[in-house]
């Protein structure tokens, strides 16, 4: 059963055009010109329930806008969403009761009280016999391990706490749908590393449908096995990350060690050079080229180690965005 469906959804917005000086101003307030943007172009998904997607794109791809729609908090210009049953801009209070959004750059929490009192409050917004609030308050505190914490003000919490409480508050009425933008933004790395294994417990659980959006690989990679991908506002992958290497990653990436430094123009022709420093080299080689030129370098080169992976997540995306070739047709 379908979670989340979105069919042909679009967001645009008429954003006012003024010129520079006096008489630019003056014709800016008796009469505005406009230019449309589209921050959101005819995107079509499912999402299926307890299914746990990664949401990736650069900067002003369009993912923050669709997640405003997924809630409710801004009406589509075109389209149709469903979310666990809901048209979320109805804001209705059954459809409330179902989801939840955490943004990492957003906080709920009540900045100088304790985070117990704030929890407390959603406690009574939502309703939750008190027998109920403390069984999960009880649980939630022990899987993120933050019990000992609740009775701090927010404002001296450290911000991996600070995100633990939020996620505690977000959950306490045990949503069916999770909305996560930049869950673990600005957290070392053992606290996104804490915050990654409470989501895939806590997925695991309830059968929870999540949808995250990250700039952070290691976060889609460890609890993601699906991924959609928008890039100006259009959705222009939608499968596996396995598949999305495969697609737009048709090289490996082979990392050398040799016994004496050769020169860039030596090595170019084994194949592209990603990094050169001293004896260290990584190339990138065609898959269908790559036992060919193994053999070559094992035979031709001094080797002392060598490593065949796949190259990082983040430079595939990357690079994909720089190219401009993002047709998956």
């Amino acid at each position: 059963m379908s979670s989340i469906i979105v069919q042909n959804l679009s967001k645009c917005y008429q954003v006012a055009v003024k010129k520079p000086g006096l008489k630019g101003t003056l014709t800016h307030f008796f009469h505005r010109n406009y230019r449309e943007i589209k921050a959101v172009q005819n995107i079509s998904f499912r999402i299926e329930s307890g299914e746990m997607v990664g949401f990736l794109g650069a900067n002003g791809a369009g993912k923050t806008t669709t997640l405003k729609m997924l809630t409710g908090l801004i009406y589509p210009s075109e389209g149709s969403i469903t979310v666990a049953g809901y048209i979320p801009f109805r804001r209705q209070t059954p459809f409330l009761t179902k989801m939840s959004l955490v943004m990492g750059q957003k906080q709920q929490l009540l900045w100088d009280l304790p985070a117990l009192d704030s929890l407390r409050i959603n406690g009574a917004v939502y309703q939750i016999p008190e027998k109920i609030f403390q069984k999960r308050l009880e649980e939630l505190a022990q899987m993120l391990d933050i019990k000992d914490k609740l009775t701090q003000p927010v404002r001296k919490l450290s911000l991996g706490e600070r995100m633990k409480a939020e996620l505690l508050a977000a959950l306490l009425h045990h949503p069916q749908v999770l909305f996560l933008d930049e869950p673990t933004l600005g957290l070392d790395v053992n606290a996104q590393a804490t915050i990654r294994t409470f989501l895939k417990e806590y997925n695991q659980r309830y059968q929870a449908t999540i949808l995250l959006t990250s700039h952070y690989m290691a976060d889609i990679t460890a609890l993601c096995q699906r991924v959609l991908l928008i890039h100006q506002g259009e959705l222009i992958y939608d499968g596996s990350l396995e598949q999305l290497v495969e697609r737009f990653a048709p090289y490996r990436e082979i990392k050398v060690e040799l016994a004496n430094p050769l020169s860039s123009q030596e090595l170019a022709q084994y194949g592209e050079i990603e990094v050169l420093e001293g004896p260290e080299v990584r190339f990138l080689v065609q898959r269908d080229k790559l036992t060919t030129t193994l053999a070559k370098i094992l035979s031709q080169l001094d080797v002392i180690d060598l490593n065949v992976t796949d190259p990082p997540i983040e430079e595939i995306i990357g690079r994909l965005f720089q190219s401009g070739n993002v047709n998956v047709n």
